[in-house]
């Protein structure tokens, strides 16, 4: 019988780089790293799949004709749809967790001006609400980028934050 440290070593590990995207069913550990960028965790607790986005920026100026860009918010949101539904399910059935948006670069911020992690992590909760998703754990803001991991077979994630 295999024990539970042997079992996590035996995932896949899944690393994202700023606008890939990537939903499983269920035996990936998804990871990436974050400053201003967002991940979205997006888990189904009871059919243990999900996936993980990691976008820039909230949305782009003019639409692309080569297809869905995962650099965006919206785009990415859409590509959630695109998974979700493949796998028969509904967004609202899903729960979220949002991470990262962290102001890294505070010196070239102006105080009355919104950065883009906070512009991001609107985002991220705009288009999760206007789709009935449940969001959970929201870890953004500060000025610290973080590391995280998403083991999309339990639904666990984990957060490093590099203070």
């Amino acid at each position: 019988m295999m024990n539970s440290s042997a079992m996590a070593q035996n995932k896949r590990e899944i690393f994202l780089h700023p606008g890939e995207y990537f939903f499983s069913s269920g035996g990936e550990r998804i990871g990436t790293l974050l400053g201003s960028c967002i991940a979205i965790c997006l888990w189904h607790p009871i059919l243990h799949i999900g996936g993980m986005c990691h976008f820039v920026l909230p949305s782009q100026h003019k639409k692309s004709m080569t297809g869905l860009n995962g650099r965006y918010a919206d785009e990415a949101m859409a590509m959630f749809v695109t998974s979700v539904a493949k796998h028969n399910t509904e967004l609202k059935q899903y729960r979220a967790s949002i991470y990262g948006g962290a102001n890294v670069v505070a010196s070239l911020v102006k105080e009355d001006e919104d950065t883009i992690g906070e512009r991001n992590a609107a985002a991220a909760m705009e288009l999760l609400m206007a789709k009935r998703v449940s969001i959970g754990i929201v870890d953004v803001g500060e000025s610290w980028p973080r590391r995280i991991a998403f083991d999309v077979a339990s639904g666990e994630v984990t957060v490093n934050a590099q203070k």
